[in-house]
C-alpha cells in the first residue's frame, strides 16, 4: 500500500505537469504557406511525368531542395514531430507518395497518365492532411501562459 502510495504521489506532479505544456506546436502561418505552396508545385510538376524525366530534372531538383527547406523548418519547430513524420512519409524515397514518384519517374523515364492521376490523388491529400493539421492547431495568441 505504501509503495503504490508513493507511485501516486510522484505520477500526480507529473500528470499535471505534463497537461499544462502543449503536445502540439502552435499555429505557423509560413509552415501552412509552405504546405499549401508546395502541393500546387509538386502537383503541377507530376503532369509533367508523362514526358521524359530528363529534359525536367533541373525542376525537380529545384522542388526537392524547397521541399527539403520546408521539412527542415517544420522538423526545428517545437512540438512538431506529427507534422515532420507527415513531411518523411510523403517524402520518403522508398515510400509510395511523392518520393516514391520521383524514384518510379527517374528510373522509367516516364509515367502512363493513369498512375499520374492515381499518385497525384494520393499526394494530393497527403498535402491537405498536413496543411488542415497545421490550420487546426491554436493560434500563437490564443495561448495561455
Amino acid at each position: 500500500m505504501k509503495i503504490t502510495r508513493f507511485y501516486l504521489a510522484l505520477l500526480l506532479p507529473l500528470c499535471l505537469l505534463l497537461s499544462c505544456s502543449p503536445t502540439i506546436s502552435t499555429f505557423d502561418q509560413t509552415a501552412y504557406a509552405q504546405a499549401t505552396s508546395l502541393k500546387v508545385d509538386v502537383l503541377d510538376l507530376m503532369d509533367k511525368a508523362t514526358e521524359n524525366y530528363t529534359t525536367h530534372e533541373s525542376e525537380v531538383k529545384a522542388l526537392q531542395l524547397n521541399l527539403d527547406k520546408a521539412i527542415e523548418y517544420d522538423k526545428h519547430r517545437p512540438n512538431n514531430q506529427i507534422t515532420t513524420q507527415m513531411w518523411t512519409l510523403l517524402n520518403d524515397p522508398d515510400g509510395h507518395l511523392f518520393g516514391g514518384f520521383l524514384v518510379k519517374w527517374k528510373k522509367e523515364g516516364k509515367c502512363n497518365s493513369a498512375y499520374i492521376v492515381d499518385k497525384k490523388k494520393q499526394i494530393g491529400n497527403s498535402f491537405d492532411q498536413i496543411a488542415e493539421l497545421e490550420s487546426k492547431k491554436i493560434k500563437p495568441a490564443q495561448v495561455t501562459q
